[in-house]
């Protein structure tokens, strides 16, 4: 008998043995990557639900039913929901690494120069969001109240506030930035998990009740911001110290709406007047549309500072799945 034709006929058995339904069936969970984005993503988002949803069930047995202040946020609904959305994220993150035999910081947590990026960010956010309302006030679409409150209160307060969005800040990036961004990466490419995330990131806020259309955009569009800025950096620290002064500022600060929402204790009150377009309305200044040039000037000055510095950790992975 030929031999190339032995050959082939037990290399055809090989091939029928090795497609037994086991293997099929792992083929479909398990790929050249490890487990597949999709699975990941499915149970890491179950495992994430689960711990939120059964916390908040053991609190309201507990401790009965904490009120909801509508389009008011106070200190204590802050600190608890964003703890229980950090416990459940957390979780998430654990579990989920150690299925796939990574660290738990991996996802945009392990930075050499954190400290230097998170004090940048805050700086940054801090500073654009008063350019944004020095802009509306010289519009005459917004005005600002004289501080109603003084001497320690001032502080209290701003530290009280200052710890809430700090966790907003750290939750928000690491869930739609850190592990969702890094799998998404995985399994179709960075910036198509960027552009997925953020429009999701969008999406989210159109539960808040004073909400708009412009304000959802805006949202979805500091998103692929804060992936811009991971891009290069493959660090969430900027993004997060960013995410928080603005959110601070904003809300505590200058006391006009985040996204459709005030803080119950603010130092300064501002009232958007006019042209709803202009002055952000019931959204904040997130809602105008002069907030999409300061954006866009913001993405220029991030890819022209860390652009000639730095080559992105997920190069070769910007509209094509990671190889890793």
């Amino acid at each position: 008998m030929d031999d190339s034709f032995t050959q082939s006929a037990e290399q055809a058995k090989l091939n029928k043995s090795a497609a037994t339904p086991e293997r099929r069936l792992r083929r479909v969970f398990i790929g050249s990557n490890g487990i597949r984005a999709g699975w990941s993503l499915a149970l890491f988002i179950a495992i994430y639900a689960a711990i939120v949803f059964g916390t908040a069930r053991l609190l309201h047995h507990f401790f009965g039913h904490v009120p909801h202040t509508g389009t008011t946020f106070t200190l204590t609904i802050g600190y608890l929901g964003e703890s229980i959305q950090l416990l459940g994220l957390a979780t998430a993150v654990c579990v989920m690494a150690a299925v796939e035999r990574r660290p738990a910081f991996s996802f945009g947590l392990q930075d050499s120069v954190s400290f230097t990026r998170f004090a940048a960010g805050l700086i940054c956010g801090f500073g654009t969001i008063g350019v944004t309302v020095w802009l509306l006030v010289q519009m005459r679409v917004l005005t600002l109240d004289a501080p109603s409150a003084h001497g320690l209160s001032v502080w209290v307060h701003g530290l009280g506030w200052a710890g809430v969005f700090l966790l907003v800040g750290i939750f928000e990036e690491s869930a739609l930035r850190g592990y969702l961004q890094y799998t998404l990466t995985r399994g179709i490419g960075f910036w198509w998990g960027a552009l997925l995330l953020s429009a999701t990131f969008g999406g989210i806020h159109g539960v808040n009740p004073g909400e708009t259309p412009v304000g959802l955009i805006s949202a979805a569009a500091f998103g692929l911001v804060f992936c811009l800025s991971l891009w290069y950096t493959g660090s969430l620290f900027w993004a997060i110290g960013f995410h928080t002064a603005w959110d601070w500022g904003e809300s505590y600060f200058y006391g006009t709406a985040d996204s459709g929402t005030l803080v119950d204790t603010r130092l300064l009150t501002a009232h958007p007047v006019g042209n709803v377009l202009l002055s952000g309305g019931s959204t904040g200044p997130e809602g105008s549309v002069v907030i999409f040039p300061i954006l866009a000037v913001m993405a220029l000055l991030i890819g022209w500072w860390w652009g000639r510095r730095v080559t992105s950790p997920f190069g070769g992975s910007a509209w094509k799945p990671a190889r890793r």
